[in-house]
């Protein structure tokens, strides 16, 4: 391809030096030549181009693929502990507002063992797939373990975050998970969730930290009969863990 720029340069240079020492030759002859080459060079150009694109492309697909779950379709794991961490350094560094919350299925040990695991996983792909519509774009939606979720949500005080906690649980309480049509072996399948707040206080020290308040704020929510929302409010986890007594409960309605 370097040739073909280079005499396609050249040929240029040859036709402008020609006009220059008053050497003429007939413009039908060096036109053609011109026109070539030209087009040689702007085919080689759209294929590399086009080349290109297609690499970005498929580099961006990995990219997309490395931090996604496979099976849920929101960010992974390791990708949630990268988030988790730079949140954390920014509200930490700029005394920002920022809170976590824990979520996991009620009862989902009894869907696989009813309906098998297909269906289980079916479950989990839907209910993946209706938490990200749901959320702000500001939100990062991860898979934390099993079919517990996380849900990162920077700028957001505690109470906004059981608000927001309180409408996700009602929506999904509301929502046919496994409509009748994706399987014949049920007609509608629906499910509840439990879920745990926390919010990022002075007191905390790690991203770690604030996601173990939230879990323990989880399972204070199934305690108390599931489908509901707790808000963790201390600030010593090791302490929520022993007695469990200073975490809030907040009713249903998303009242504080």
């Amino acid at each position: 391809m370097i040739l073909f720029i280079l005499f396609f340069v050249l040929s240029y240079v040859f036709y402008i030096e020609e006009r220059r020492f008053g050497i003429f030759m007939s413009i039908e002859m060096i036109v053609p030549y011109i026109l070539f080459f030209g087009a040689i060079f702007v085919f080689f150009v759209t294929t590399l181009a086009l080349r290109t694109a297609l690499d970005v492309k498929r580099i961006y697909t990995l990219e997309i693929e490395n931090i996604t779950d496979s099976l849920m379709g929101i960010f992974n794991r390791r990708h949630l502990d990268r988030i988790l961490h730079e949140e954390f350094s920014k509200a930490t560094r700029y005394k920002l507002q920022f809170s976590v919350l824990m979520l996991d299925i009620d009862f989902f040990k009894n869907v696989n063992d009813t309906y098998g695991h297909d269906i289980g996983d079916l479950v989990l792909k839907n209910l993946g797939t209706l938490i990200k519509e749901f959320s702000r774009e500001v939100d990062s939606v991860a898979r934390y373990g099993g079919e517990e979720i996380l849900i990162v949500c920077p700028m957001t005080d505690a109470q906004h975050a059981v608000a927001l906690a309180e409408r996700l649980r009602k929506e999904i309480e509301s929502t046919v998970i496994v409509p009748a049509d994706e399987t014949k072996e049920i007609t509608e399948l629906r499910i509840t969730v439990s879920i745990g707040v926390a919010a990022y206080t002075s007191d905390i020290s790690s991203a770690e930290e604030l996601v173990k308040h939230a879990d323990v704020a989880l399972y204070r929510a199934k305690d108390e009969g599931r489908n509901r929302v707790f808000l963790c409010d201390g600030s010593s986890p090791d302490d929520f863990l022993s007695s469990r007594y200073p975490i809030k409960y907040h009713s249903r309605n998303g009242s504080l």
